[in-house]
């Protein structure tokens, strides 16, 4: 990686210099650049660890310090890192998994990056998703499609094509199950795979804002809006659309019913794919597309959940890590960390090249180009933590006994009063 990753920073530099752009005078950089990681597994841990040596090859009067900290322990320690010996630049999440901080004064407003040409022009997709309060407070360096992962031999069998409207999603539904098949595979038995779901029909329903006001507590879990979403989830329930006892699998478990053809789709990330082929379906096989509209006059908008570079309010080198943020976001870097030697993920870039994978580039297309609507970052980072506990319960509950959504929904509003008070 390192050897490819000198071929970005030369042209980078090069760049840079001829054309007075985002990397010109940085030379002048100096001093210390403490940086702070979650990506503690070996792989992510080694992609960033010679993407930071890389920066620091740019700019030989930088003395930069990384410390690379456990996901977990991360988790629990950000806030008090930020609050008392903070680093310049830090790893985190988008949306509102980064509202805690941004409303908490610690988070620094990185605005003046996201209005340079470049950034705003190859970032787009995800502006949505970095933005609190009409603000940017980080960069995103990596993110991965949600879709429709599909059986097509049993399309072409049954003579559907792929749905681009909700009525044309229904109505392929109907003809799989009149074939003996349930539509979709779910495991719902840890709740997180009916978020997703939710999040879908809830952003195709009402839009990507309502939802993520939904998010920070400002619509009741009553409203109208709410109640079409739960409507139009119902009518694929009624019909028989998801696989039996679903409350009993894990998602894992879920995906032989797809593999043995006893159900034609599946609902679920980008990190499905691999155990698909593994167990032995064929690129011939399967396919994936985006899911359809419902409500045409929304923007469609995906789940994507997307990992981020942040600089802390009380960073001391302020200069140098907006410098850090630069290099992080540029095409060919991430090109380079998102291949699959690296993170295997996809670029946030527009400009970027992603691995020949069939699925990588449709998610590649889907995300840049395709989903004017913006990014959410799946229901359980969206939401707070005990709002998303009690509400994926509620949906795993409303795909089994779907006339108790009365109840559901008014349990949730309790919910959603004492979290967000």
């Amino acid at each position: 990686m390192r050897s490819m990753l000198k071929a970005t920073v030369a042209s980078l530099t090069l760049a840079a210099v001829s054309a007075g752009g985002a990397f010109a005078g940085s030379h002048a950089l100096s001093g210390d650049l403490k940086i702070f990681l979650d990506t503690s597994n070996p792989a992510p841990r080694a992609t960033m660890e010679a993407m930071i040596a890389d920066f620091a090859e740019m700019h030989p009067d930088l003395n930069i310090e990384t410390t690379v900290i456990d996901r977990e322990a991360y988790k629990t320690q950000i806030r008090n890192f930020l609050t008392a010996d903070s680093p310049d630049v830090a790893t985190w999440y988008a949306a509102n998994r980064m509202r805690p901080y941004v409303e908490a004064g610690l988070f620094e407003d990185v605005s003046d990056l996201w209005a340079e040409e470049d950034i705003a022009n190859n970032l787009a997709s995800t502006k949505g998703a970095m933005t609190i309060d009409g603000k940017q407070w980080g960069v995103p360096y990596t993110y991965y499609q949600w879709g429709i992962y599909y059986r097509k031999d049993i399309f072409a069998e049954l003579g559907l094509s792929e749905p681009t409207t909700w009525e044309e999603e229904k109505a392929n539904c109907a003809a799989i199950v009149a074939s003996g098949r349930a539509c979709y595979t779910i495991g719902s038995k840890f709740l997180w795979t009916a978020g997703g779901w939710f999040d879908y029909l809830n952003l195709r329903t009402n839009g990507f804002d309502y939802h993520m006001d939904m998010a920070a507590g400002n619509v009741a879990w009553t409203d109208d809006g709410v109640r079409q979403t739960f409507a139009n989830w119902k009518e694929l329930i009624d019909m028989g659309g998801f696989v039996a006892n679903h409350q009993n699998y894990s998602w894992q478990e879920a995906l032989p019913f797809m593999v043995n053809g006893e159900a034609a789709s599946y609902l679920m990330g980008n990190f499905a794919v691999a155990p698909l082929r593994e167990a032995g379906l064929t690129d011939d096989q399967l396919d994936f597309y985006q899911f359809p509209a419902i409500n045409p006059d929304v923007a469609l908008a995906e789940d994507a959940p997307t990992d981020t570079f942040h600089i802390p309010a009380n960073a001391a080198n302020k200069e140098a890590a907006r410098e850090f943020l630069r290099f992080v976001v540029s095409a060919n870097v991430q090109t380079e960390i998102n291949n699959g030697a690296n993170l295997g993920q996809l670029p946030v870039n527009a400009g970027s090249a992603v691995d020949d994978d069939k699925f990588l580039n449709e998610g590649f297309e889907m995300l840049s180009s395709n989903s004017p609507g913006g990014v959410a970052q799946f229901f359980d980072r969206d939401f707070p933590a005990e709002m998303a506990a009690e509400a994926m319960q509620g949906f795993q509950e409303f795909m089994v006994f779907p006339d108790n959504l009365d109840d559901i929904l008014n349990r949730l509003e309790k919910v959603r009063a004492r979290v967000y008070k």
